[in-house]
């Protein structure tokens, strides 16, 4: 069985939004509080797998009592999702070794850009350590210490993101377009995680009916909404217009698959 820890479940500016008074912000319900949207998975062999490293990831790591990872998986290259690699840093001391990165070449090339300082040589002591793997093909699943993972093609406005099935859980952010093709990687899942940003129409990422419908399609068990704006609403009011089976995530929350 494969485990499921939302680290967080915020869009690019979290919840609450810094300057913002509305009620999602001013709520005291925690569960409306989120952080940039990141996952662990943790397999029945005990492999620890981040998605995501977004910029709130050492208060994650902290906030989740995590000790170890063995691998990243990177969707794509915005600083929401990669900005806190640098924190990996602790892992390094506490595990002695590199951590195992995978990532498309367009993402690795923002990784190498952003965080040169770890890929330069000499080597300065102290700089995060990764060994980074690329993903090359989006028809082939790949091993991650052992564990197999499938690769899910999206897209986030005009630039292609990865989703991931890791056994029966399927785990897809910041898209607003996903192909029949792809769906059929993930149909029938345990569990499924998607995005959904807001009521409104936005132009890179699901609305809520958008991620419903896509949810249909797929015809998962379970799903679970995350991404989540302040513009969604409060959690306790969309919860009780949520279609049975579907939940809205928030941080800190445990699913297992």
């Amino acid at each position: 069985m494969t485990e499921l820890t939302f680290l967080g479940t915020g869009t690019s500016q979290g919840v609450p939004m810094i300057g913002c008074r509305c009620e999602v912000c001013a709520s005291t319900d925690r569960r409306d509080h989120r952080l940039r949207s990141s996952v662990l998975v943790t397999t029945d062999s005990g492999v620890r797998i981040a998605i995501d490293t977004g910029p709130d990831f050492r208060y994650q790591m902290l906030r989740a009592g995590v000790t170890g990872i063995e691998a990243i998986l990177y969707t794509h290259g915005h600083m929401d999702h990669v900005g806190g690699m640098d924190d990996v840093r602790g892992f390094n001391y506490v595990m002695q070794r590199a951590v195992d990165v995978w990532c498309e070449p367009r993402v690795e090339e923002t990784l190498r850009r952003v965080f040169d300082y770890a890929f330069a040589e000499p080597k300065y002591p102290g700089v995060p350590e990764v060994v980074l793997h690329p993903i090359r093909s989006m028809n082939e699943a790949f091993d991650v210490h052992g564990v197999r993972v499938v690769p899910v093609r999206g897209m986030h406005y005009r630039l292609p993101v990865v989703g991931f099935r890791i056994g029966e859980i399927a785990y897809l952010t910041d898209m607003n377009a996903i192909e029949p093709e792809e769906i059929e990687k993930i149909s029938g899942v345990e569990a499924l995680v998607i995005n959904a940003l807001r009521r409104e129409r936005h132009i890179s990422h699901f609305t809520l009916d958008e991620a419903l419908r896509v949810i249909r399609e797929v015809g998962p068990r379970r799903a679970y909404l995350t991404h989540v704006s302040h513009q969604l609403g409060l959690y306790e009011e969309v919860s009780r217009e949520l279609p049975e089976g579907v939940f809205l995530a928030y941080d800190g929350l445990t699913i297992r698959a």
